[in-house]
């Protein structure tokens, strides 16, 4: 029974991936934490890859309340520019 928890370094890390995006099922979880008994490194990634997606996301949130739209003499002096280069 307990061979079938038992998973590899590269499975582990796929259902980490996994469970960050709320994918992963209840079953893989348990394998994933039997897992990190025996694996410190597959633990850090995890602990990491939590880490970057709560910043990503916090960033995320920032940048849609920002708007990123030239001003129309920003737009124009872009024109001219690329208009320039063709000749």
């Amino acid at each position: 029974m307990f061979k079938r928890l038992k998973i590899t370094c590269d499975e582990a890390t796929t259902i980490c991936d996994k469970n960050q995006y709320g994918e992963a099922t209840l079953l893989d979880k348990i394998k994933l934490n039997i897992h990190f008994i025996r694996c410190k490194i597959c633990f850090k990634y995890t602990k990491q890859n939590m880490t970057l997606t709560k910043i990503y996301k916090g960033h995320a949130i920032s940048c849609k309340e920002l708007k990123h739209c030239l001003s129309a003499e920003d737009k124009e002096a872009l024109k001219k520019s690329l208009e320039n280069n063709k000749a």
